[in-house]
């Protein structure tokens, strides 16, 4: 029997239309969860390794992180991450617009689980 227990997501994207999305479709989905949303690399790697005001964060199971972001893009957290004993074994799948092979290719080289691209149309 599968336990239906409530996870923790976070979601690293820098895009506010974006994340409203990408939390409403979790709120509607079945997957029980509760999303933290940080708004680019260095605010997500703040609360993991939880910094300052994210000293009380919960350790996400998944992180959905955008390749493309301001400061700290999502191939420096990736990379950051699969290197961090403590945070490198959490599930990461990356969202992002980009089908360039290379992206995707880029993506698991640096440890990704998953890449998915972000759906153009909103249904």
């Amino acid at each position: 029997m599968i336990e239906n227990i409530s996870r923790q997501i976070l979601l690293v994207e820098d895009s506010p239309s974006d994340a409203h999305l990408a939390v409403r479709a979790f709120s509607q989905s079945t997957f029980r969860s509760t999303v933290n949303h940080a708004k680019d690399g260095s605010e997500a790697l703040a609360m993991l390794r939880r910094e300052g005001e994210f000293h009380q964060c919960p350790r996400p199971h998944p992180i959905f992180l955008d390749l493309n972001m301001p400061r700290v893009n999502g191939r420096q957290v990736l990379d950051e991450l699969r290197v961090d004993p403590d945070l490198g074994l959490i599930p990461i799948v990356v969202l992002s617009t980009s089908t360039d092979d290379a992206d995707v290719l880029d993506a698991y080289r640096l440890g990704s689980n998953s890449y998915v691209v972000k759906p153009v149309d909103l249904n």
